[in-house]
This record gives structure tokens, C-alpha cells and sequence, in this order.
């Protein structure tokens, strides 16, 4: 899918993570594996899992989200998104997608797991707009309030995993 990402609304969120552990001392395999998001509101199939390696750049990410977030009474929705960053450094592990063609959005998320001075942090950062006349037409409403929902969703659900190490 095609953008300019200077034409698209940047909303960063952070969640801290209550650990004594540092950065390179946590197991970020939930993170590489995108166990992000509670199951319901999607499943998902990863290049690298069916091909039985490690996520790289170019990776696509088959997302089936429910609607509403009840996994056995809501509209399915499958859409794609492919993996253009893997950040792994020092203090910073994490990676970016951007959306295909036919998803509901139109953008790039990116998903860090960062040493801050208080400690861990996990951040999303997206650049996004409506992918589509309809999402547009109802983004005020629903579109970005479901957003917000799934966000705050996939930041509790992080923070859950990270603090049962």
C-alpha cells in the first residue's frame, strides 16, 4: 500500500513494565514471536513461524481480527501487513510493519521494547490514517475509538507477559 508517511497521524503510547530485569536480561521472544495482541481481538499466521525461522525484513503477517472483540460472536476480518524494520540493539528491541493493500488502515506501526532510566518501557508508535472510504467515512466513531481499545489491549497484554517473568 502506498503512503506518505508525513500525510499520516502519528499517536506514540507506552506502557512501563514493573521488572527488575534490564533489557538484555528479558526474554523478548513473545515480542518476535507478535504475541501482541489478546487473542480476542486476533489471530494471526507469521511468515517466519510457518517457515520455522526467525522474523526478517520483508516478513508478512496474516492478522484475523474480530469485530467486535469476541472471538466466537464477531465479523472476521483478514487483512496483511509486512515487516520493514527489526530492531535489536542495546536498548531497544522491537520491529515495524506497514499495511498491504486492502487493510483497513493505511500505515506503519512500530512495537519497542526500550531500557528507559526508570526502567522497561513498551512503546507503540503508529502513522496511520483510514485505509478505505468506509473506515474513513466511520473513523470518528469507530474506526479510532476500536483503535484506541485494541492498543490499550495489546499494552496490558505485554505488560502482563513481561511482569510474570
Amino acid at each position: 500500500m502506498t503512503f506518505d508517511k508525513t500525510t499520516l497521524q502519528e499517536k506514540v503510547t507506552i506502557i512501563n513494565i514493573r521488572t527488575a530485569l534490564r533489557l538484555e536480561d528479558s526474554n523478548v521472544d513473545f515480542l518476535f514471536d507478535y504475541n501482541i495482541f489478546p487473542s480476542h481481538i486476533m489471530t494471526f499466521l507469521t511468515q517466519w513461524s510457518s517457515e520455522k525461522r526467525s522474523m526478517k525484513v520483508g516478513d508478512t503477517i496474516l492478522q484475523q481480527v474480530f469485530f467486535p472483540p469476541v472471538k466466537n460472536f464477531s465479523q472476521k476480518m483478514i487483512f496483511g501487513v509486512r515487516i520493514n524494520d527489526v530492531i535489536d540493539d542495546a536498548k531497544r528491541k522491537g520491529f515495524s510493519y506497514v499495511t498491504l493493500e486492502g487493510h483497513v488502515e493505511k500505515g506503519e506501526s512500530i512495537f519497542t521494547l526500550e531500557e528507559a532510566e526508570a526502567g522497561l518501557i513498551f512503546k507503540i508508535r503508529t502513522f496511520s490514517k483510514p485505509g478505505n472510504l468506509l473506515t474513513t467515512l466511520v473513523d470518528t466513531f469507530l474506526t479510532s475509538p476500536y483503535q484506541a481499545y485494541c492498543t490499550r489491549a495489546a499494552l496490558a497484554n505485554i505488560k502482563r507477559q513481561l511482569e510474570q517473568i
